[in-house]
């Protein structure tokens, strides 16, 4: 099974010298390759290795019946767990480590700017790791919804309203105890900035592009942390397994068009083309 950023399979047979799982286990991949050598490397940040390169863009990916990767980077699955689920435990790594940067305690609140795949896992991942109230945002009531059957405690559709009013209604004058950006743009950026009680938290999760215009003097003066996240450590993969197995992230549900891998270019399509009616495009080898 392959879904964008994760797949899970089947080990069909080990190096010579490898170290790893036996053929026959199910598994999914850590698509990270590192070099070992740098300080991120050396100081046990290697998901922001220096010389990073990610399976499926800088080396090869796994469209193909079979795939070779370092055993180190083969991750073992439950048995009962399915491949859907399991090609889903990277994306949910992701929201995994994103609330493990953030330091989330036990009863947080906490506002996620952004419904798509990797806000809805972040805040599943948050509440399974005890956050108490989730408030989530975004401008497509498709992926709203879906945030409503996954477990948000409230659901905003920016468009229609004002975000600052909303968590006044939600949180009170207090507002929330974190704010987690998962879109990458520069208006939801502003949006944390303003939004966030002073001396709180914001964790960037959405991938940004360009250089964009914030208030950073209200960073400064109300005391607010901006904390980046990228992708994972293995440890991230190893709770997301643990959180999917549990049933306190049920990524399966997220899942809204199958296609064949004969079909991958009409997958590709449909993710592309559809966004405001998809969530997760899944690949059955």
């Amino acid at each position: 099974m392959f879904m964008s950023g994760g797949f899970a399979g089947v080990v069909a047979s080990v190096g010579k010298d490898a170290v790893g799982p036996s053929p026959g286990r199910k598994v999914t991949v850590e698509p990270s390759i590192v070099c070992g050598k740098c300080y991120p490397c050396r100081h046990g940040k290697y998901n922001i290795c220096d010389n990073l390169k990610v399976m499926g863009f800088q080396t090869d990916g796994c469209h193909r019946n079979f795939f070779a990767v370092p055993a180190r980077n083969v991750i073992p699955l439950p048995d009962e767990m399915s491949f859907e689920a399991g090609a889903m435990v990277e994306p949910t790594a992701v929201g995994v480590h994103a609330v493990k940067k953030a330091a989330l305690k036990e009863g947080n609140t906490a506002i996620i700017l952004g419904a798509g795949p990797i806000g809805l896992l972040t805040m599943q991942a948050a509440k399974g790791l005890g956050a108490s109230r989730i408030m989530i945002t975004d401008v497509v009531d498709f992926r709203l919804k879906a945030a409503e059957r996954l477990g948000a405690d409230c659901v905003v559709n920016a468009q229609q309203e004002d975000v600052s009013t909303a968590v006044r209604r939600e949180f009170g004058k207090d507002g929330a105890d974190l704010i987690f950006e998962c879109v990458g743009a520069e208006q939801t950026l502003e949006t944390a900035i303003q939004t966030a009680r002073k001396g709180s938290k914001i964790i960037v999760v959405g991938v940004i592009g360009g250089r964009p215009r914030l208030s950073i003097g209200l960073l400064q003066d109300r005391e607010l942390e901006m904390t980046g996240t990228l992708m994972y450590v293995r440890e991230d993969f190893l709770l997301a397994i643990e959180l999917i197995r549990s049933g306190k992230v049920t990524p399966k549900e997220m899942i809204t068009s199958r296609f064949k891998f004969e079909d991958l270019p009409q997958a590709y399509r449909e993710a592309d083309e559809k966004k405001d009616r998809n969530i997760k495009v899944m690949v059955e080898f």
